[in-house]
């Protein structure tokens, strides 16, 4: 998919609404993960310098009451930005009006200024995330050219995308660089793979990845299954799984799946079992065929990662969503570990990391730069590994 970037539009003198995804982590006003930020520096810097005035703006959370306003105020980011492009980033808490309409007017070429969070336009009628058509025409109003460069919302339609995109033209809109480095690595991941793709799935929910399941059935040579979702999958096969979490709606769909895979899904062949969710209970190693009734499984053993590990030997492609246990608590992180070391030590390999919670334990575990490419998008991701169309890059036109 060659859609329109950055590069193919005449940026300079032009003001150039920017969707970016600063949907950063926040504890008590400090930024806890700045990745995303940085991900984003290629684009905003580029268009800086080719003389173009930068109009950035961001959700940040979810605003549902007026008590959201200061807790998911994008300040804060505005002042990191500024930091990184070590020049001044104007920040107009607003997000219409008179003020940012001024502001938009006097910036001259190679400036830049954000604007407050758009979710801030949802607490009254959810503006921004139902795509509010007048909002969408706005806010294309402030600008002679659009870049969205957010994929982390590119499975939304909401104004601060497609509606902008819908309003301000074909001719005047484009991708960003991060977002067309996730289409690369993440399309030809999926879609024109080198072989043997291999997909390693985890998390908690078999629920969350079905779609993700019955895309790569088709495309991918092996899939690996890790993290809490393994335990559905023994239910199917008539396993005792003791205290581990299982979707008890979806055994059925966990049996069919394996039905399905042919051969394809490789299971896990032992577990960390635990009395208790602690990283302070005793825990230890047991075949998945002598999980104990009063414990639960937090992460995968040693024998699993060898077989993973086994597995891996020879992959061309490795497509990875979902840590194999719960990584947040040391004990439960060796699956994980193992897991990245496995994929870091792959040679002439395309590796690829879904976002979300494996994006988070790459990159919390010292691995980001093991990879080929580290996802910004959690749900975005998901779902373009499903093989849906997202919206967000639906909105812009092909080369």
């Amino acid at each position: 998919m060659a859609k329109k970037i950055v590069t193919d539009l005449d940026v300079c003198g032009k003001k150039v609404l920017m969707r970016l995804d600063f949907n950063v982590p926040m504890k008590d006003g400090i930024i806890t993960d700045e990745n995303r930020i940085i991900a984003a520096l290629p684009t905003i810097k580029y268009v800086l310098e080719k003389g173009g005035k930068v109009i950035a703006f961001s959700h940040l959370g979810k605003v549902k009451e007026e008590a959201d306003l200061q807790k998911r105020d994008i300040s804060p980011v505005a002042k990191r930005l500024s930091d990184l492009l070590n020049q001044p980033v104007k920040f107009i808490n607003a997000t219409r009006g008179e003020e940012l309409e001024k502001a938009i007017s006097e910036l001259k070429d190679g400036e830049i200024l954000m604007f407050q969070n758009t979710r801030f336009e949802d607490l009254n009628g959810k503006k921004e995330s139902k795509n509010d058509p007048e909002l969408g025409k706005y806010w294309a109003s402030l600008g002679d050219l659009f870049v969205n460069d957010a994929f982390g919302t590119a499975h939304r339609a909401h104004a601060s995308n497609v509606g902008i995109a819908e309003n301000i033209g074909a001719e005047n809109s484009a991708v960003g660089f991060l977002m067309e480095k996730e289409i690369n690595f993440i399309g030809k991941a999926v879609d024109m793979p080198e072989r043997p793709l291999v997909a390693i799935l985890g998390g908690s929910k078999v629920s969350d990845k079905i779609g993700v399941i019955e895309n790569l059935l088709i495309k991918a040579d092996k899939i690996l299954i890790g993290g809490a979702m393994m335990f559905t999958f023994f239910r199917a096969l008539g396993k005792n799984t003791g205290k581990s979490l299982v979707e008890e709606d979806k055994i059925d769909l966990a049996k069919s799946l394996l039905e399905k895979a042919n051969g394809k899904i490789v299971l896990p062949v032992d577990t960390v079992v635990a009395s208790e969710f602690s990283n302070d209970a005793p825990h230890r190693v047991v075949s998945i065929n002598e999980i104990p009734d009063g414990e639960m499984g937090l992460d995968i053993g040693p024998e699993t990662n060898k077989l993973f590990a086994s597995e891996l030997i020879g992959a061309k492609t490795v497509i990875w969503n979902g840590p194999m246990g719960v990584f947040e608590m040391p004990n439960y992180a060796k699956g994980t570990i193992g897991v990245c070391e496995s994929i870091a030590n792959l040679q002439n390999a395309i590796t690829v990391i879904g976002g979300g919670d494996s994006a988070a334990a790459a990159i919390s575990l010292g691995f980001a730069d093991k990879f080929s490419h580290i996802s910004t998008g959690g749900g975005a991701s998901l779902e373009y590994l499903e093989g849906k169309k997202l919206p967000g890059i639906e909105a812009i036109s092909n080369k």
